[in-house]
């Protein structure tokens, strides 16, 4: 039994994740947890205090988040065919977000967070909304994080963008090897090298060690040369159909350029590709 804990803003591209979680945990037997934050303290943290400026319903600011969150759950039911697999509870707290998701993930022995990109309070223009971005950086969970325009595709093509300068515990990369089992997929190791340079030794045996992990399953390693690792994912995540990217959230020379600061406005995969975080 899994459980998913999946934190909500109610807006669309909260329901968009809720959706996907549902899609890619259809033949899974999952706990979901709808988490909602209501509280003073989820405007300041995201830096909107002046509610008054921002695209909020005055509905969502003012209905009880419990009511909500019944209608969320009542919607899910609308829109799902009962599955005996799955169930749902609702969570409604009043606490900083990181500390209450923090605390749900040790209470409830949560496996997996899944969450949107924004939510309603995040400006269009950012990549990863503030919420999203302090959960996969300081929450030590698992996580997945949807794009707004993301729809579920069964992952068939994973992408795992690495510079090699980390050594993978077993227990890190065992998200990946679930998905791949479930969904019968290829895990494509990517390099990117703005100067073509040979691996040293440390990369040349974590790359070894890599490559004997997931022996048993379909992969690859890739490499690419480009002095923009976020223009080298686009190239690639396009050739090859990619379903799923997947990081450390430790790397973070990659994990910064990659999910947070893309600057070519010809980047869309952050728009459509599903992210999975390991910790």
């Amino acid at each position: 039994m899994k459980n998913i804990l999946i934190p909500t803003d109610f807006s669309e591209n909260s329901w968009n994740a809720i959706e996907y979680a549902l899609h890619f945990f259809s033949k899974s037997s999952c706990n979901f947890y709808l988490l909602h934050v209501t509280t003073k303290n989820t405007l300041v943290e995201t830096g909107m205090s002046n509610i008054q400026n921002q695209d909020v319903s005055f509905e969502t600011l003012t209905l009880p988040s419990k009511k909500l969150l019944q209608d969320s759950v009542k919607r899910i039911h609308e829109n799902f065919p009962k599955n005996p697999l799955h169930r749902f509870f609702t969570i409604s707290d009043n606490n900083y977000i990181i500390n209450s998701i923090r605390e749900q993930v040790l209470q409830k022995r949560i496996n997996l967070i899944v969450m949107g990109t924004k939510g309603v309070t995040d400006f269009k223009k950012t990549a990863i909304g503030s919420n999203a971005g302090n959960v996969i950086t300081k929450v030590k969970c698992t996580t997945m994080v949807i794009p707004e325009k993301a729809k579920y595709i069964k992952p068939k093509e994973i992408v795992f963008p690495t510079d090699f300068s980390i050594f993978y515990r077993p227990e890190t990369l065992q998200p990946i090897l679930d998905i791949v089992e479930a969904n019968n997929a290829s895990i494509n190791v990517l390099h990117v090298n703005k100067y073509g340079l040979e691996l040293n030794e440390d990369q040349q045996k974590n790359k070894e060690y890599l490559d004997d992990y997931f022996n048993n399953y379909s992969h690859g390693f890739h490499y690419l040369t480009n002095k923009h690792i976020e223009d080298a994912i686009q190239q690639f995540v396009d050739d090859r159909n990619i379903n799923l990217i997947t990081m450390l959230a430790k790397n973070l020379n990659y994990f910064q350029k990659i999910l947070f600061h893309p600057a070519s406005k010809d980047i869309n995969y952050y728009k459509r590709v599903p992210f999975l975080i390991l910790h």
